[in-house]
């Protein structure tokens, strides 16, 4: 993997900042954030501006250019594919490392005394923009809205804005219909007395719609913003998808609908002015209800006596919580319609995936490592890495689809020949921890990232870890990655698990140079029932949905307790009754003998 040269970039980047054509007055600092005017973790070509100035692709990560500077910040998941994929005109910023200062800190460091730092406004969420411009203005420096994107400015052959047809979802899939799901955002509303709510997550979007798009690859969403008010809906959206006729009937664009439920369809980019009419023309007390992690540009589109601002908005708390026939439909995706044994090359378990019912595309690019490979976390195989599989090496394999009833993410780690007991060892502290989660009973009101450490602890106790979070919220055929639910270390402001959220289960280990482990499981979160009910508060726990054989010949069992032991074999005794039940009536006869091996009893020696 060669890294992307990027001097004359960086040099034709270093001569916009300064120039009148595009700047007010000239900037000392560019920040090149990762995300797009939704703020969206997964983003289409066109928005990959990050990854054009460096070279890093990751998902996450923040690249910061100065008249004499380059430098990336990203979290430990990609410190060795920045490393690889950045020239030496850049410096890695290692996030979550005590030595590695944060943005602001470095930028008040080697900025001369009053610069601007410079930020597409439209890209930077209004809660990251209040602290860093805060941060700036005590050093005696400016953060400053840019207008345009000054890497689209030098950027000549950035792909278009995609717009690609609709998908419409009927009540079988989603439960509820857009009108209700509009009627109960209105509830919220009035409780909170504001007149308008702005949606600027596209998957939140998508889920209020019940529509679904492929505009951003493995997320089926589409390029839209919605404006409701209490009597108006207001759609942004371009191109003639609007024109398809399941799409204008399932929104009931054509019909005779009472005022309240009538969608005005606007063109997408006329948002900031829309919003800025609706600012100036709101009463004393009115007030509009954004995210605070909507883009700082449409933030200030309204005054900020009339702002209403909360870090998770009711649509996103309510497209967490799945109902029956979210739920359902989740853990039909879970069952294979086709074999997929999760022991085959990447491009094998795509073909397989694609072959089942209701399948629509991946949810993520498959991870698919070798060795070595495997310690880099979201390793993606390209010709220059490619390495054969052997029976001497670790694999592991990360992978997962959108289907039209849900949502899969999956990974195993398994050896094709004989692991060594060091391999085995670690293996066995990382599916400790996964057991530790999944087992976890806990009080209703509780948050993810306080049972991060349960994953942890096997590892900690051998002082062993590793670089990222243990779990993240899972859309039902939408994002991969949704909030505001997760089990994280990094983040303390996640919203308290409650039944019907689902999240995923993936402690891991990585040895540079050598292997990766990890063992990922989507789990769903349901009542708990306990001896006592202490304050009557009730209990929850986790059922997972993913049923795919954990490899056993990795396992030290004499490194399990008992009861680790009773949820591996329980956990292989529902694989075999639902997977195997699912072959058999496929007549599968040969994944049917796979499953059965790969499912025998641990037995734990006294």
């Amino acid at each position: 993997m060669s890294p992307k040269i990027t001097t004359e970039l960086l040099k034709q980047l270093r001569q916009v900042m300064k120039s009148p054509k595009y700047v007010q007055e000239p900037v000392q600092a560019y920040i090149v954030p990762s995300g797009d005017a939704h703020q969206s973790e997964y983003i289409a070509p066109c928005d990959c501006r990050r990854a054009f100035i460096s070279g890093f692709d990751g998902s996450a990560g923040t690249a910061i250019v100065t008249e004499q500077h380059a430098a990336m910040w990203t979290d430990g998941r990609y410190f060795l594919q920045a490393a690889h994929q950045m020239d030496n005109n850049w410096t890695l910023m290692k996030m979550g490392l005590k030595d590695t200062p944060t943005q602001e800190d470095w930028l008040v460091s080697v900025l001369p005394e009053g610069s601007k730092v410079g930020v597409d406004p439209f890209i930077i969420p209004a809660d990251q923009w209040k602290r860093m411009s805060k941060a700036l203005r005590s050093a005696g420096h400016d953060l400053v809205p840019v207008k345009e994107n000054l890497i689209d400015m030098i950027w000549t052959d950035c792909p278009q804005r995609p717009c690609k047809p609709l998908i419409t979802l009927d009540l079988s899939y989603t439960g509820v219909s857009w009108r209700d799901k509009i009627v109960a955002l209105r509830s919220k509303m009035a409780e909170r007395k504001v007149l308008w709510f702005v949606v600027t997550a596209l998957d939140e979007v998508a889920w209020l719609f019940n529509l679904r798009g492929s505009d951003v690859e493995y997320n089926p969403v589409f390029f839209a913003y919605a404006v409701i008010g209490m009597n108006t809906i207001r759609l942004f959206i371009d191109g003639d998808r609007m024109t398809d006729p399941a799409v204008r009937e399932h929104l009931q664009l054509d019909s005779t609908l009472d005022p309240e439920f009538k969608i005005q369809v606007m063109p997408y980019g006329s948002i900031l002015s829309e919003l800025q009419a609706v600012g100036a023309g709101l009463s004393p007390k009115e007030k509009v209800w954004l995210s605070d992690k909507a883009s700082y540009a449409l933030t200030e589109a309204i005054p900020k006596a009339y702002r209403y601002l909360t870090p998770y908005t009711p649509i996103c708390i309510a497209k967490a919580v799945k109902n029956a026939s979210e739920t359902e439909g989740m853990r039909r995706a879970h069952v294979p319609k086709g074999t997929v044994t999760e022991i085959i090359a990447a491009d094998k378990a795509e073909e397989f995936r694609s072959q089942q019912k209701d399948f629509v595309e991946l949810s993520f690019g498959t991870i698919s490592s070798t060795g070595p490979n495997g310690a880099i976390i979201h390793y993606k195989p390209v010709p220059e890495t490619n390495r054969t599989l052997s029976v001497n090496e670790i694999y592991l394999l990360d992978s997962g689809a959108q289907y039209k009833d849900g949502t899969t993410d999956v990974t195993r780690t398994m050896h094709f020949g004989t692991p060594s007991a060091y391999e085995k060892e670690c293996f066995t502290y990382v599916l400790k921890g996964h057991i530790a989660v999944s087992a976890a009973i806990f009080p209703n009101g509780t948050k993810g990232h306080l049972l991060d450490s349960f994953a942890r602890s096997a590892l900690w106790d051998c002082g062993l870890d590793y670089l990222h979070g243990t779990g993240h919220g899972v859309g039902s055929f939408l994002n991969v990655h949704e909030g505001p639910c997760g089990i994280s270390y990094k983040t303390f402001a996640d919203e308290p698990l409650e039944a019907g959220m689902i999240v995923s289960d993936e402690p891991g280990y990585y040895e540079d140079g050598s292997f990766g482990i990890r063992i990922e499981n989507v789990v769903l979160v349901i009542p708990a029932e306990t001896k006592y009910n202490f304050k009557n508060r009730g209990s929850l726990t986790f059922e997972p949905l993913t049923l795919v054989p954990i490899q056993t010949k990795m396992i030290d069992v004499n490194l399990l307790t008992q009861k680790e032991c009773n949820w591996v074999n329980d956990y292989h005794q529902k694989c075999r009754e639902v997977i195997g039940a699912e072959l058999e009536r496929q007549g599968r006869h040969e994944a049917l003998r796979w499953l059965i091996q790969e499912t025998e009893p641990l037995i734990r020696v006294q």
